[in-house]
């Protein structure tokens, strides 16, 4: 099975990202003001908590963008909001031919949106079909959508941009692991779960052209509906820690398929990685074990289910079913291969529980 997982940054690239987000935060916050947990409310004049406002200029300034905002609804309701702001009911979207992803979805079919779909990975195919008259804008998922992805973000970017056509990415699972999100590859809006960024359940950010977020920041105007000050000061905390935290984690997938597939463990065949969506690592068994394989390793203290697919909770390895794409692929792998995303865990931990887990009938 050939795959082709993001480029993710070194340790080194990280520890840049969370330096360079400090001195963003600096530039916008004082020393006391860091110790605090936030205000609450409505403030007079901007309409909501003067932290939450502070926090989203923070994260502006470090996308490189116009303007940020934080919407309740994680990832999903960041998505939403998004195309509410840059597509009309029966307009069309350009997406990549490939299964949608399913919260995704649901708002597309709510809001009555046309889909086009074209193959990311034929970039010609791209530009070919970008002279077809009324695509109203392009959602590219950063994340790979099917195995065989191979698209570069970057150059689908260029390609939609040259045509004049507003884009907005995915960038769920892509924040703080690679070098750059969609909003600074010329997308004009980018979209992210915090809660994957360590930070608190139910946040979403989108990032990008002051048009589009001013619409989305108008359309939430309710005291309910706002961010609190504590709530973004978490997401600031979360992101700090996050990019090293993912250069580590994606270092640990790297040892354990060296690992796997030099073989360490019998009854391997082999190990691949791949962005199912994040980051992780497909080890496909001799024999059809999986089911077992699974239940095993919850015992010994694997994570049987994700939580927020990478959020604070989720520390331990999590040894889980592969995904419904590859299920899709070849219904067989579902009885003979496990996805294994580490966490916070390190190499040797997840080499024992895979092989306990084997072993025990």
């Amino acid at each position: 099975m050939k795959v082709f997982p993001l480029e993710c940054i070194d340790l080194e690239k990280a520890k840049n990202k969370q330096f360079h987000l400090i001195d963003v935060i600096t530039n916008h916050f004082r020393g006391n003001e860091i110790l605090q947990t936030g205000d609450l409310g409505l403030v007079t004049g901007i309409y909501k908590p003067s932290v939450t406002a502070k926090v989203e200029k923070v994260l502006a300034d470090f996308f490189g963008a116009e303007a940020a905002v934080l919407v309740r609804g994680s990832g999903t309701a960041a998505i939403r909001w998004a195309l509410y702001a840059m597509v009309r009911p029966g307009e069309t979207l350009l997406v990549h031919d490939a299964p949608l992803y399913p919260t995704t979805a649901v708002t597309v079919e709510n809001m009555g949106i046309q889909l086009l779909k074209v193959d990311f990975n034929d970039i010609d195919a791209v530009s070919s079909i970008l002279e077809k008259q009324g695509v109203k804008a392009a959602l590219v998922q950063h994340a790979r959508q099917k195995p065989d992805d191979s698209y570069s973000l970057s150059e689908v970017a260029a390609m939609i941009k040259q045509k004049d056509i507003p884009m907005l990415t995915d960038d769920n699972y892509a924040v703080m692991r690679v070098n750059k999100i969609g909003v600074e590859c010329g997308a004009d809006l980018s979209t992210f779960s915090t809660f994957k960024l360590l930070g608190p359940e139910g946040v979403g950010c989108v990032v990008g052209k002051k048009e589009y977020i001013d619409k989305i920041v108008a359309a939430n105007y309710s005291g309910g509906g706002q961010i609190q000050g504590h709530e973004a000061m978490a997401c600031m905390r979360g992101m700090v820690y996050a990019p090293v935290a993912m250069a580590i984690q994606g270092q640990v997938v790297d040892g354990v398929c060296h690992r796997l597939n030099a073989g360490e463990i019998k009854g391997i065949r082999q190990a691949i990685i791949v962005n199912a969506q994040s980051k992780v690592l497909l080890v496909e068994f001799i024999e059809d074990i999986a089911k077992n394989v699974l239940q095993m390793a919850e015992k010994l203290g694997a994570a049987p289910y994700p939580v927020g697919s990478e959020s604070k909770y989720e520390f331990v390895p999590m040894f889980y079913r592969i995904s419904g794409t590859f299920r899709a692929t070849d219904p067989s792998l579902e009885k003979r291969m496990i996805r294994i995303n580490p966490m916070r865990s390190g190499a040797d931990t997840i080499i024992r529980i895979l092989k306990e887990a084997m072993t025990i009938k």
